[in-house]
């Protein structure tokens, strides 16, 4: 397995995020996503707008030192949650799980949450082992499927 760490997130991660955020088969599995994954500029102004939010931890995912994806905390709607973005290309390494155990030794405060596309069971299979139980679910439009899905709501106690 790779060594995973995390560091700050970097404008020079930016180009190489916004393209693993393009591939088409990760926007399908991510579900809820930009409207238009190809839009540069919408893309720059979103994370311009996360950045700057106080409550919001952004992180770059590294294996061996190269980026290979984003992980966040952030409060929406009250609720602490997580959201991460691994690199396809990387897919079935671990990484993710990793990647999800270092933020929560950062990130302490809980509950936590996480909502994931009922049809992830990569990302799903990540967030139990990680000690995330499943709550419930939802059903809301996602953009990259052009239609209302199921989607499972996670917490960690």
């Amino acid at each position: 397995m790779s060594e995973v760490t995390l560091r700050e997130l970097e404008d020079a991660d930016l180009d190489a995020l916004f393209e693993f955020m393009r591939d088409p088969e990760s926007v399908w599995m991510a579900a809820f996503t930009a409207e238009d994954p190809d839009d540069r500029e919408a893309f720059d102004a979103h994370m311009r707008k996360v950045r700057a939010r106080p409550d919001t931890t952004n992180l770059a995912i590294l294996a061996d030192g190269r980026m290979v994806g984003t992980i966040a905390s952030f409060e929406m709607e009250g609720d602490l949650e997580i959201t991460y973005w691994i690199d396809r290309a990387v897919w079935g390494r671990g990484i993710a799980g990793r990647a999800v155990q270092l933020l929560l030794e950062r990130v302490t405060a809980r509950p936590l949450h996480a909502r994931v596309a009922s049809d992830n069971t990569g990302s799903l299979k990540v967030l139990t082992r990680a000690g995330f139980e499943v709550v419930g679910t939802d059903t809301g439009y996602a953009s990259a499927r052009k239609a209302e899905i199921e989607e499972t709501i996670l917490r960690l106690g």
